[in-house]
């Protein structure tokens, strides 16, 4: 299949297509291409990209994901392999949601403010205070 068919079968751009390729996570050999030099891709590559795109999914680097693929590709990519990397990412997660839980409560408490006509800082200046502090 062309880039085009791979891109609408995958759900990914035909530029990530070529990010991935250019990058490693797929390949595709010399005799994949057409008389005219367009690219051949099968349907392992496709296959290859759902994976991708679910690694990905899980919040992986390019570079995990890169691992992860080679780890697949030589059949070690086994529960014991992947407990400490998977245990990881689940509190790199859980870091990322108690940040994300504190600017949500940031924005609401000022949100608040404003809509009350008491933000914290007074000032001349009228654009909002939450996200000019300390402007006065």
């Amino acid at each position: 299949m062309l880039i085009g068919e791979l891109s609408n079968k995958s759900g990914l751009s035909r530029d990530t297509i070529r990010f991935y390729e250019k990058h490693g996570l797929i390949a595709v050999g010399k005799k994949e291409r057409r008389f005219n030099n367009y690219k051949e891709y099968s349907d392992e590559t496709l296959k290859r990209l759902n994976t991708i795109k679910l690694i990905k999914s899980f919040g992986f680097t390019l570079n995990e994901t890169l691992e992860l693929l080679d780890m697949i590709d030589i059949n070690t990519a086994s529960c014991d392999n992947l407990e400490d990397k998977i245990e990881l990412k689940v509190k790199l997660l859980d870091d990322k949601i108690k940040e994300l839980i504190n600017v949500r409560t940031l924005l609401l408490n000022g949100l608040k403010s404003c809509r009350t006509g008491n933000c914290s800082v007074k000032s001349t200046d009228s654009n909002c205070q939450i996200i000019t502090p300390g402007k006065a």
